[in-house]
């Protein structure tokens, strides 16, 4: 582990703001050249409680919540819209701490999945409309046709499919877990109170 997770993480290295510690973090992350630090596992469950997970890459955080996108076909999304609660997991192994993070998710605004769709790099863009996300398809070679296909019919700004957009989870708990020796890490949970949030030390 590095020295970031070797020293020891007191109250006092808290701030009262989950958000202001996890964008810390995030810039401690990026700091120490940790490859891609938004991503998290994002974890879903059917209403009957058959959970699932996978990775995905987290593309915004502010006050409202933190934001991925998706196929709205894929399995995640049938997941989130049937049974809307979610919790996501990041984790820096280098650095010796993880984030998680729980809460309800709801689909952003149409306008917000249109920025970030065309903020994307061409190839994304084009990946995004052909897959079929957790569905079967014939084989590679027909991704591959379907990508050219779509590239020669769009040969300008492509368009943004009903089908994909993004989701926001908003944030009801939140904890901060940072590497000690001897497995007596240190945890520190934030949740709400009134207008404000409570912290408490958990045991490792």
């Amino acid at each position: 582990m590095s020295q970031l997770g070797d020293r020891p993480l007191y109250e006092s290295d808290l701030d009262p703001d989950p958000l202001v510690l996890l964008r810390r973090w995030f810039e401690d992350a990026t700091a120490h050249d940790v490859s891609e630090p938004n991503a998290a596992a994002l974890a879903s469950a059917t209403p009957d409680g058959r959970p699932s997970l996978r990775m995905v890459l987290t593309k915004g955080v502010d006050e409202r919540g933190i934001v991925f996108f998706t196929n709205y076909g894929s399995r995640k999304a049938g997941e989130l819209d049937a049974n809307p609660r979610a919790a996501i997991l990041f984790h820096w192994p280098a650095l010796g701490r993880q984030v998680r993070v729980e809460g309800p998710v709801s689909r952003v605004e149409r306008a917000e999945t249109e920025a970030y769709a065309h903020s994307r790099s061409r190839a994304s863009q084009l990946s995004a409309l052909v897959s079929p996300q957790s569905r079967p398809v014939e084989g590679r070679d027909w991704l591959e046709r379907r990508v050219a296909e779509l590239d020669e019919e769009h040969p300008g700004e492509l368009p943004v499919s009903d089908d994909w957009g993004g989701y926001r989870l908003s944030p009801e708990a939140w904890e901060f877990w940072q590497h000690r020796p001897n497995r007596l890490h240190d945890r520190f949970r934030y949740l709400p109170e009134a207008s404000a949030w409570r912290i408490e030390r958990l045991g490792p």
